[in-house]
């Protein structure tokens, strides 16, 4: 399964996946998060491969997550919202699962979805104009464990509920002094770096590389999350605070939120 605004290009044995929506700054749709799982395992039985760059087009925008304007008729019940968060986490656990090494270039702002994907790569390269950050609460949402799971293994505690909870969006060298980065350079030599480090990858031996990225996975163990928790994660589109968030945006406005 592929979608046109998922291109991939290979070249001496590194591949480069692209989200190319500039003009919605990267933002995924439904079918687009559908997409993702299956090229990446294609990737990932690709033994002539060495390492994968995950980058948006143009230098506004890495992602800025979900694109909102779709949820009208992709979210808002049970039903759409468990194949929804399906395809989202799918999405992410196809980049975690890869077997090649996974290389973030994050050129511009990485946000909500498009911060979890970048937390689920290897490597990510950023530059002083980078931003990353998860605004779920301002839109009600519930953001799924497996992101969770990622921004608490890298970043901690205390970053995730900045982010989370406060809402904190971080500029590049904030995330790179919390982990967030592994990797800061100018913002126009982000993605000659993020080329730059997959090269170097590339230059390993594949089976060592490819052992020890499953083996270190192996290592954080399975995540302790019950049938019960999963499906909580379908009750937000019961809120009322998920309705008027979603309704601001299309306004332009900010949301009144109530606690119901």
């Amino acid at each position: 399964m592929s979608h046109p605004d998922l291109h991939l290009a290979r070249d001496a044995g590194i591949a480069t996946l692209t989200i190319d929506r500039p003009a919605k700054r990267n933002a995924l749709t439904l079918p687009m998060w559908q997409a993702m799982p299956g090229m990446l395992e294609a990737l990932s039985a690709d033994t002539a491969l060495r390492c994968v760059i995950l980058r948006g087009a143009g230098e506004e925008a890495f992602s800025a997550g979900a694109d909102i304007t779709g949820f009208a008729t992709e979210r808002g019940t049970e039903p759409r919202e468990r194949a929804y968060n399906e395809a989202l986490i799918a999405a992410f656990l196809s980049i975690e699962r890869c077997a090649h090494p996974v290389v973030a270039a994050l050129s511009g702002h990485a946000l909500g979805g498009g911060c979890g994907l970048a937390l689920m790569c290897d490597f990510r390269v950023g530059g002083p104009g980078s931003r990353l950050g998860i605004p779920a609460r301002n839109l009600g949402l519930f953001y799924p464990h497996e992101g969770l799971d990622a921004l608490l293994r890298i970043a901690g505690e205390a970053v995730a509920m900045e982010m989370l909870v406060e809402g904190r969006t971080y500029t590049g060298e904030e995330a790179l002094a919390r982990r967030l980065l592994t990797r800061l350079v100018p913002d126009d030599a982000v993605q000659a770096e993020a080329r730059a480090l997959a090269a170097r990858v590339a230059e390993g031996a594949p089976l060592a590389n490819r052992f020890h990225k499953r083996a270190l996975r192996a290592l954080r163990g399975p995540l302790p999350i019950t049938a019960a928790d999963r499906a909580e994660l379908e009750h937000f589109p019961r809120s009322a605070d998920f309705r008027e968030a979603v309704a601001a945006f299309g306004e332009k406005r900010r949301p009144v939120f109530r606690g119901e």
